[in-house]
């Protein structure tokens, strides 16, 4: 675990001062640059010691059987594993022979800085050799955001002692790198032995670029280099080149004060269909273009991308400097997941590790892209137009299972399902309108036309037609979706799960209202005036399972009327404690799925009815999911326990800066780093999109004097700023229609509205959570036990 205080509080910069190989993998993923399309982990420039290695591509990945002890119709037959690549990172130092190794001679200094304004990693060391000789070396590394394909790394070598010391440089590529044995915690990636097949290899003066072929899925893979340097003496440079590495050196005497600089550049480019000639011509002109615009170039473009997301993304948090520091890392990993995407899944870890194989889950459309569609609306309709690249394998999927229109993956990475375990895969049919919740909130925010009649319109159709066909009225007209299951993982193949009987509801009425906006489209997919009626007749007759008696909402049919958990004894995470035929029957949340429901369908309940909601389920939740405590955050807040919606939008926000749930080494969960935003601006800003109106009924905890945010909407930029006395509005570029607690506002283009906060009195007192499952009290300094 890394431990409170390994990274110092700072507002823009995660910085680590010294280096602990016990929590190497944790800071690898934590020190991750992508840009959607590249990802390198944190690794050491010399490449050893490592946690996990890894270079990933979007989209990239290998086949693999899925094994059964008893096969079952329907069930996927193959599996997808995100690949490590051919890894460009490696720069390998000798001094004097001797090679830079952390574990061996004296480490006088190391220090690494994750800049999130200049998006970069740099690295400063003072080693001495076992020899005793003694050098300083500073890298600097990025993944640029303007150059898709492009990676740099900055290198830098000084002799610290007098006489000359000889250096050697190696800057490598190399292909099929040693992984980590596997694990049998579920969220740990299959270990993939050798996958890449070489094809083909080109030695350049100052550089190579290697192709490969994946062994199962073909995909077809380039990685290549190029090379700048600069020394004041003569530099000797060699170049070497196999099918599965290729190093260059570069050889020099340094006198005391001396520098040695490497400027490497790579460029990575993959397809499973273009030839090898495409590929890799596709990254020499890659690297082309790097070396037209140079380091330095790209380090000032890079910095630019990121003034500008900043200016329309940034969230000031005044009074908590961790939740500061914390949800702007947060916010630039979501960035780094899905800036360059380009129609590829942005996956549950983005690409700054392996773990959960490299999939996809519903995590992008109900939590990242939210996030997205109000700070970088381009990423989120890539990721959109991503799903609805694969709506004929969704559609495929429907027809295996017996169902209409398209039944999307529960896990994924090209599309196919990829889950073994149907009652937490398959059944998961939520996903379908998840998705559909992501397309109506992108279009509400930036009322994009064209994606609407071309791209939303038929996603919306196709999981309405899934919803009709896996739902029933019964013989009083009631509609049920029966033996399915909801968020809570913990609770699977259950009837009339609220959460997803809503979301199916709002599905069909958006494919309803999609279709009257569009009917030419509407026609073109076959959609009929019954088939409407009977979208929306299933609407109007979902059921909402209620116990009159408890006056609360059942999170499914019957569920208040199973047995209770015994909390006293449990081992935390319960699935790997426990075995899931009790959790079934049992009152336990692994996340909030209720709770869930009352944040995206909040219009469906009263407030009286969230705060008996909330009290009920939170004594039954234990967070073994990252997803949850932003929600219970935003809940927390919307109903009163502002303290201890601050202790969620902490967790949520910290959970990989502290590695909360002891697995951030396998890479970062970019849902609950996109959930802190959506704790602050949607919990403490009460911002909710109904009906397609921004609506804010904010209202801050006493740690935090002031919360300010902004919001791209139709065109306008928004600028929010909360106190615990007033809420000024102020927008940019187009005027904005508000909502603010009720009160309708327009917001003119330059003009600042504001209003009082109203205070907020919660209606019940704070509720109690499983003994031991607490979340940790939080002063704005530091986090307390």
């Amino acid at each position: 675990m890394i431990e409170e205080g390994t990274f110092p509080v700072e507002p823009w910069v995660v910085r680590e001062t010294s280096l602990d190989l016990d929590v190497l993998a944790q800071t690898e993923s934590v020190f991750a640059l992508s840009n959607g399309h590249i990802g390198l982990r944190g690794n050491l420039d010399e490449g050893e010691p490592h946690g996990i290695p890894g270079t990933y591509l979007a989209g990239f990945y290998e086949v693999r059987p899925l094994p059964y002890a008893e096969a079952g119709y329907g069930y996927p037959e193959s599996g997808q594993s995100v690949v490590d690549v051919t890894n460009g990172k490696l720069i390998r130092l000798l001094v004097d022979d001797e090679p830079l190794d952390v574990r061996y001679g004296d480490l006088h200094h190391h220090e690494r800085v994750l800049d999130l304004r200049a998006g970069t990693l740099s690295r400063e060391l003072e080693w001495a050799s076992p020899a005793g000789r003694r050098v300083r070396v500073r890298s600097t590394r990025l993944v640029s955001l303007t150059h898709r394909a492009v990676a740099a790394i900055r290198y830098e070598v000084e002799a610290v002692d007098p006489g000359g010391t000889r250096v050697i440089v190696q800057s490598e590529l190399v292909a099929n790198e040693g992984q980590p044995t596997a694990s049998a915690d579920p969220r740990v990636a299959a270990a993939l032995m050798n996958p890449l097949v070489a094809v083909s290899h080109d030695a350049q003066p100052c550089g190579a670029v290697l192709l490969h072929r994946t062994r199962a899925s073909g995909l077809m893979l380039a990685a290549g280099t190029d090379h700048h340097y600069r020394a004041p003496g003569p530099v000797t440079v060699e170049q070497d080149t196999r099918e599965d590495w290729a190093r260059t050196t570069f050889a020099t005497t340094l006198q005391q004060g001396e520098r040695l600089e490497v400027v490497k550049l790579l460029a990575y480019g993959w397809s499973a269909v273009r030839s090898e000639p495409a590929v890799r011509d596709q990254v020499a002109a890659a690297l082309v273009g790097a070396r037209i615009s140079g380091w330095e170039g790209l380090l000032a473009a890079q910095h630019e991308f990121l003034e500008d997301f900043w200016g329309g993304a940034d969230v000031a948090v005044e009074g908590d400097p961790v939740l500061q520091q914390a949800v702007r890392f947060g916010l630039f990993h979501v960035l780094q997941a899905g800036a360059r995407t380009e129609r590829r899944a942005i996956s549950s870890k983005g690409l700054t590790g392996p773990g959960y194989d490299g999939h996809a889950f519903w995590d992008t459309e109900g939590f990242v892209l939210p996030v997205l569609t109000a700070t970088f609306p381009a990423a989120a309709r890539d990721a959109l137009l991503w799903r609805y690249s694969i709506l004929d394998r969704a559609r495929d999927r429907a027809r295996t299972l017996k169902l209409e229109g398209a039944a999307f993956p529960w896990r994924t990475i090209a599309g196919e399902e990829c889950s073994a375990y149907w009652p937490a895969g398959t059944a998961a049919f939520h996903v379908n309108a998840d998705i559909a919740y992501a397309v109506e909130r992108y279009r509400h925010a930036t009322g994009d036309e064209a994606f609407d009649r071309d791209v939303g319109t038929e996603l919306l159709v196709e999981t309405a037609r899934l919803w009709a066909s896996l739902g029933h009225h019964d013989r009083h007209g009631a509609w049920h979706v029966d033996g399915v299951t909801g968020p809570d993982e913990y609770s699977a193949i259950a009837d009339d799960n609220t959460f997803t009987n809503l979301m199916a509801g709002r599905n069909l009425r958006a494919a309803a209202q999609a279709c009257a906006r569009h009917p030419d489209r509407g026609r073109d997919l076959g959609v009929t005036g019954e088939e409407v009626a009977a979208w929306l007749r299933a609407a109007e007759a979902a059921v909402v399972p209620y116990d009159e008696e408890l006056g609360v909402h059942e999170q499914s049919a019957g569920f208040t009327t199973y047995r209770e958990w015994d909390f006293t004894t449990s081992q935390y995470p319960l699935f790997l404690h426990a075995p899931y035929v009790e959790l079934y029957r049992s009152q336990v949340c692994k996340q909030a799925d209720l709770v869930l429901a009352l944040h995206w369908c909040g219009d469906a309940f009263t407030a009286d009815q969230k705060a008996r909601d909330v009290d009920y389920y939170e004594p039954r939740t234990v967070r073994d999911s990252s997803l949850s405590a932003c929600t219970q955050a935003v809940m927390c807040a919307e109903v009163g326990h502002l303290e201890l919606a601050h202790d969620y939008a902490t967790e949520a926000a910290l959970i990989d800066l502290h590695d909360l749930h002891r697995n951030s080494r396998d890479g970062l969960h970019v849902a609950s780093l996109a959930g802190a935003w959506t704790a602050l601006v949607e919990g403490f800003g009460g911002l909710r999109v109904w009906d397609g109106r921004l609506c804010f009924r904010p209202a801050l905890p006493a740690g935090i004097t002031e919360l300010t945010f902004h919001l791209r909407w139709q065109g306008a930029l928004l600028h929010v700023s909360v106190t615990h006395e007033a809420t000024e509005y102020i927008a940019h570029g187009a005027s904005v229609l508000v909502d603010h607690d009720g009160e309708q506002l327009e917001v003119g283009a330059g003009q600042t509205v504001s209003r009082p906060v109203a205070p907020r009195v919660p209606l019940l007192p704070p509720p109690k959570q499983p003994p031991g499952r607490e979340p940790r009290r939080h002063n704005g300094d530091a986090v307390l036990e």
